[in-house]
């Protein structure tokens, strides 16, 4: 792949790079070369000192293929992008921290705080997890074969590092800044670090144009309710609103890696799909081994967007190595101990040993390459680009129907096992998983067969990854609806009050919600989709690793959402109207919720739009209600100074401590 010829860089006097800036978007840049002496070495790390000693060891060992490729011609030059998802390793707490424990909703110490209480922890607590307990590793690497160097060829990886998972916008980034760095060496790295310190602050579900160089990068960012809160997402991102239901243009994202290529990478197991999304759905461990790493992660990428818009809360690697501190403990598990809840891509036909306890095992991909076509990994969320890495050529389209031959096929790779990839690479899926979930055969007929011609297959895949996509997002979101009462805000009735702190959230219980589930049941939706007994999936679901983080997170973006609209309420609120039918002990207790939402708002720690005019109206609102108490009753309020200095006063805030 070359660079675009209108790409231009900027002379070096005006090389500018804010760190600040850059961090938004990037850890760091690193150039590692395979040195047949050393290893893996890290030749420059951009900014320096970004990564700990045992993080550089870790990024250098992810940022290579497993094998040098052998199919390529000799003094040919081979490219291919991946990612990869590692633990970070600087924060010790953080990184065993599970993800359910980032957000707290409904434990006894919250139900005993006022709603605003509640709220304004939770965003606190929300917006210091800016420390990622994982690190994404965007790469191209370069096999340079030639005969006459030693052993015949070398190889050097160009690694971008990210706290977010943003593949529509690092994937075409290194299509430029890979082979910008073979043309010019490592100014390249400040090149794109002075662009990328320039670029505004990423804003989760929208469209942004990002300038590199004289080009422009259109990309779509995934939307915040299905980032991973270590990722420093704010709590005002996570309460914006969802995407529509079923987008009109495919471009824009319901979920992480939306621009994952479902139809390419599962073109040869499409009916196992619904059983795929199932164990996704519940948290099952799943092998996914493919030929290479860009269909390894692009496998995982794909399962992994299958479940949007829920939030994927179980851990994944697109790929992973032998040389990953988590590889010991997970080949060293105890007998009888259940593999933990993680997506594994793997190229090493090592793990079907090492790992063979896992119980769900996925083959994918064509080991014959073709260096013509990409993957997802070198396309923006708004489209391809035509030339570039390796990806994988996709064989004639066809379903798996019945024929006695399929069926001796099938029984033989079952009998086999997984042990028979060591021999030859084949498409299959090793489970004894039994999905509840019929595979829809009408989605199935509505996917186009492009034959054999590359333009028309491209046209054509994009259009079938938009059918898959917006099935299984209705799906998903089909499924998650039974629980939409238990995280739906309220609003005031007309003519009450909005002063007084609006009603809880309804309590969940997982034994009451399936009671009432079965006596109503799911929905036609699911009804014709699912077998007579759908609602062990749902007791699976509560019980596995998705559940609880997506489902406190739903809790606390419903209460910020109801903090909102009754602060709005009491925004419009006419409060000589309400009080002019109260008795007097109603009149007291108005005056104490105001003044206790008045104290919240000079108090409050977060930048709120509209919060010195809240504070400004509330504060007429106390004297308002103050003047229509009796005048022993005002006498006894202004004995409290702090009291006192809230409705005389329009300087002097009282102090935290005295709350």
């Amino acid at each position: 792949m070359s660079r675009s010829p209108s790409f231009s860089v900027r002379s070096e006097a005006d090389l500018k790079v804010d760190e600040k800036s850059l961090y938004q978007w990037v850890v760091g840049f690193c150039i590692i070369r395979f040195d047949l002496e050393q290893g893996q070495l890290i030749e420059e790390c951009y900014p320096s000192g970004c990564l700990t000693h045992n993080e550089e060891l870790e990024v250098a060992f992810s940022s290579f293929p497993d094998s040098v490729s052998q199919n390529h011609n000799r003094s040919s030059i081979h490219d291919c992008i991946f990612f990869f998802r590692v633990r970070r390793q600087g924060n010790p707490q953080l990184a065993h921290l599970p993800s359910s424990e980032i957000v707290e909703v409904g434990n006894d110490q919250a139900s005993q705080m006022t709603a605003s209480d509640k709220v304004l922890k939770q965003r606190s607590k929300i917006q210091t997890g800016v420390n990622s307990r994982y690190l994404y590793g965007f790469v191209f690497n370069r096999q340079r074969h030639d005969e006459r160097l030693k052993r015949g060829g070398e190889q050097k990886s160009v690694v971008i590092l990210s706290h977010n998972p943003f593949s529509s916008v690092f994937r075409p980034l290194l299509q430029i800044m890979g082979p910008l760095y073979f043309d010019i060496g490592k100014k390249a790295l400040n090149f794109i670090a002075s662009y990328v310190s320039m670029w505004p602050v990423p804003v989760p579900g929208q469209l942004m144009e990002l300038p590199i160089g004289n080009a422009t990068l259109k990309v779509n960012l995934p939307p915040a309710h299905c980032m991973p809160l270590d990722c420093g997402v704010l709590f005002e991102e996570l309460a914006s609103p969802i995407a529509p239901f079923l987008p009109s243009s495919q471009s824009v994202p319901q979920g992480l890696f939306h621009d994952a290529d479902l139809f390419g990478t599962f073109r040869g197991l499409l009916m196992q799909l619904w059983k795929l999304w199932e164990l996704l759905l519940i948290g099952e461990p799943i092998l996914i081994i493919a030929p290479t790493p860009p269909q390894c992660c692009e496998a995982v990428a794909g399962l992994v967007s299958l479940v949007a818009p829920l939030l994927c809360s179980i851990d994944f690697r697109p790929y992973f190595t032998i040389h990953d501190p988590d590889f010991a403990q997970l080949n060293s598990l105890p007998q009888g101990a259940a593999f933990p809840p993680m997506i594994l891509g793997v190229t090493n036909l090592f793990f079907l040993k090492s790992l063979r306890r896992i119980p769900h095992i996925l083959s994918v991909g064509n080991p014959v390459m073709n260096a013509a076509r990409l993957p997802f990994s070198a396309r923006a969320s708004t489209g391809r680009i035509q030339a570039g890495p390796e990806g994988f050529s996709l064989p004639n389209f066809s379903f798996n129907r019945f024929t006695p031959s399929n069926f001796l096929n099938a029984m033989k790779l079952r009998r086999d096992g997984p042990l028979c990839l060591m021999t030859e690479h084949k498409e299959a899926f090793w489970s004894s998983y039994s999905p509840i979930t019929k595979p829809d055969t009408s989605i199935l007929n509505r996917l186009i067969d492009a034959g054999m011609s590359p333009r028309v297959e491209e046209s054509m895949s994009v259009v079938n990854n938009d059918i898959l996509r917006r099935h299984f997002i209705e799906l998903t979101t089909n499924f998650l609806a039974p629980f939409g009462p238990y995280y739906r805000p309220t609003t005031p009735s007309e003519g009450s009050s909005p002063y007084v702190d609006p009603p809880p959230l309804p309590a969940f219980n997982a034994e009451d919600f399936l009671t009432s589930l079965s006596a109503r049941g799911p929905g036609k939706f699911l009804l014709k989709r699912m077998k007579s007994n759908w609602l062990d999936l749902y007791r699976r679901f509560l019980k596995g690793h998705n559940f609880l983080p997506w489902f406190q997170r739903k809790r606390a973006v419903a209460e910020q959402e109801q903090y909102r609209m009754w602060r709005q309420a009491r925004m419009r609120a006419d409060i000589r109207h309400l009080i002019s039918s109260m008795s007097e002990l109603e009149i007291v207790d108005t005056f104490n919720a105001i003044e206790r939402h008045l104290i919240g708002e000079l108090q409050s720690t977060t930048v709120e739009a509209g919060s010195d005019a809240t504070s400004s109206k509330l504060r007429e609102d106390l004297r308002a209600v103050f003047n229509v108490l009796p005048k022993d009753v005002q006498q006894l309020m202004l004995m409290n100074p702090e009291r006192a200095a809230l409705v005389r006063q329009e300087g002097e805030l009282p102090s935290k401590s005295t709350r």
